[in-house]
């Protein structure tokens, strides 16, 4: 499994992490989980629907963060990300804490997996 990042969502990690220092190593157990099993796990994960697009996309709504402690998955975190099943790769699109936004930003979506 080969794991991409659009340069939207650095900007996004890169501004976490001045408030969740611990946010690449969590994002690498997350990275982990994913090699295992990449499709959607409701209550961790869901699909993102209604987007007019046939790549899969998949919202992460529950990421352990080890800066929050005492919080568990319940980090507040999200991580949107496309999957390639056919390519084995994953791109990740949009990372964010649920207080600074409600939903996920669905033009960065469409714009780049068109």
């Amino acid at each position: 499994m080969t794991f991409d990042e659009l340069t939207e969502f650095k900007k996004d990690l890169k501004n976490l992490l001045k408030k969740y220092r611990t946010l690449n190593e969590d994002l690498g157990v997350v990275k982990k989980v994913l090699e295992i099993t990449t499709d959607e796990r409701p209550p961790f994960s869901f699909r993102i629907d209604n987007l007019g697009l046939e790549t899969c996309i998949i919202n992460v709504k529950k990421i352990a963060c080890k800066a929050l402690k005492g919080r568990g998955v319940n980090s507040g975190l999200r991580l949107i990300y496309a999957h390639f099943s056919d390519k084995q790769k994953i791109t990740f699109i949009e990372l964010y804490h649920k207080n600074d936004k409600e939903n996920e930003d669905r033009n960065r979506i469409t714009d780049n997996f068109k």
